[in-house]
């Protein structure tokens, strides 16, 4: 173990025990790269895209490219750790894996390489409510992990829905509540993905011309697994993703309401968090309704294109609420500054979503333990080049906007 706790680091940042076919992948910038060469074109988009012209998905990083940080130098940084305790955890690192949807058909069992590769790693991953693997299988495999639900329209689903994830032996609810209607994603229909998935010969020749996909997940999960089915929006298994009935089935959540988060928060005893909170006023909600945390998120733009950047809000939610839940934030996040940034304006801990899934695609299990490692890495460099040696130090002390000069 290498002083700051990060293991088998050569001095340019290279681990010695990455498998080889992944060691020329040095960022999580360098995995979307990868994982264009590997996903079939309309895969590909459905994970890169956002909402109509990706204004909020520009935006998020932008708002980070504005902050610099205001190093001190000749401080004694050679017992920094950045592990953080949330919920009565204590995680490696202050950040974990953001929920993403269908990952099973991007990656060969997503669900689960992303789980157990948190678990290994000692982070936190959310398994996300539009997946493709049973929640009980990711809960066996990785039981640390954290389930997100988007909300059936009526009660009697949500109730049995609620029932089904704590028998299950979930000990975190991750409830997502920026999405009442679909989002306009119109780079989902120039790429040529859609729900259902529809069969057509330029889906074939996608996959064909993408042949490590097209054998090490769709086949292999044909032939292992058979149809990919949703199976976790309901209490019970949910379409097939080549049935039209498996966009109906995730409609009608315009009429939801805070009062429906106040009887999942009775009827569920364990963490519970809201995620897609911008405003000040509905963590505000959040917190007297009995949440545990929050996660600030416009969905990584996928949702209300012009949405506020979570990074611009964070401030104002930190300052109002800070002292009584645990506030997350993700969108945008791709390197240990990032992570860094947001600890400083008041975040918990964070989440990232897109980057450790084209790891997944990349290089499976091994990939996204890559991905963090590369991550961990960075943040560990930048605390030391910062001058600060726990977490808890960055709060409101290494930020500044942008300066002129060099």
């Amino acid at each position: 173990m290498s002083r700051g706790g990060t293991p088998n680091q050569t001095a340019y940042g290279v681990r010695n025990d990455v498998p080889a076919n992944l060691r020329s992948l040095l960022s999580l910038a360098d995995f979307e790269l990868a994982a264009r060469k590997i996903l079939p074109r309309p895969l590909f988009g459905y994970i890169a895209g956002a909402a109509e012209d990706g204004s909020s998905h520009a935006a998020n990083r932008a708002a980070f490219e504005r902050l610099k940080f205001h190093p001190r130098v000749l401080v004694d940084v050679s017992r920094r750790s950045q592990a953080v305790t949330i919920f009565g955890k204590t995680y490696a690192s202050p950040f974990g894996i953001a929920p993403i949807g269908i990952s099973a058909i991007s990656a060969y069992r997503g669900d689960v390489v992303l789980a157990m590769a948190a678990k290994e790693e000692n982070i936190p991953a959310i398994m996300s409510g539009s997946s493709l693997i049973p929640m009980e299988t990711v809960r066996s495999a990785a039981p640390d992990t954290w389930f997100q639900a988007y909300l059936p329209g009526d009660t009697a689903r949500i109730d049995a829905l609620i029932d089904r994830v704590k028998i299950a032996g979930f000990s975190t609810l991750v409830l997502t509540v920026d999405i009442p209607v679909w989002a306009n994603r119109e780079n989902n229909v120039r790429t040529g993905f859609s729900l259902p998935l529809r069969p057509s010969l330029r889906l074939a020749i996608d996959g064909i011309s993408r042949p490590k996909w097209l054998a090490g997940t769709f086949l292999r999960t044909l032939m292992n697994h058979g149809m990919p089915h949703f199976e976790n929006s309901f209490a019970t298994r949910g379409a097939p993703m080549l049935s039209a009935t498996a966009i109906r089935d995730t409609t009608g959540r315009d009429h939801l309401s805070w009062v429906d988060i106040e009887r999942i928060r009775r009827r569920w005893s364990g963490n519970l968090v809201i995620k897609g909170i911008l405003h000040v006023d509905d963590a505000k909600r959040a917190t007297s309704i009995g949440a545990d945390g929050i996660i600030v998120s416009n969905h990584g733009g996928r949702q209300l294109d012009g949405a506020v950047e979570p990074l611009s809000v964070l401030p104002q939610i930190s300052e109002a609420i800070g002292h009584k839940i645990v506030v997350m934030m993700d969108s945008g996040i791709r390197r240990g500054g990032d992570v860094l940034k947001a600890l400083a304006l008041g975040a918990h801990f964070v989440f990232v979503g897109r980057p450790f899934m084209y790891a997944a695609a990349v290089g499976g299990a091994p990939g996204v333990r890559h991905a963090i490692s590369l991550l961990r890495d960075e943040v560990d460099r930048d605390m030391a080049m910062l001058g600060t040696s726990s977490v808890a130090q960055l709060r409101g002390t290494v930020i500044g906007s942008r300066a002129g000069g060099e």
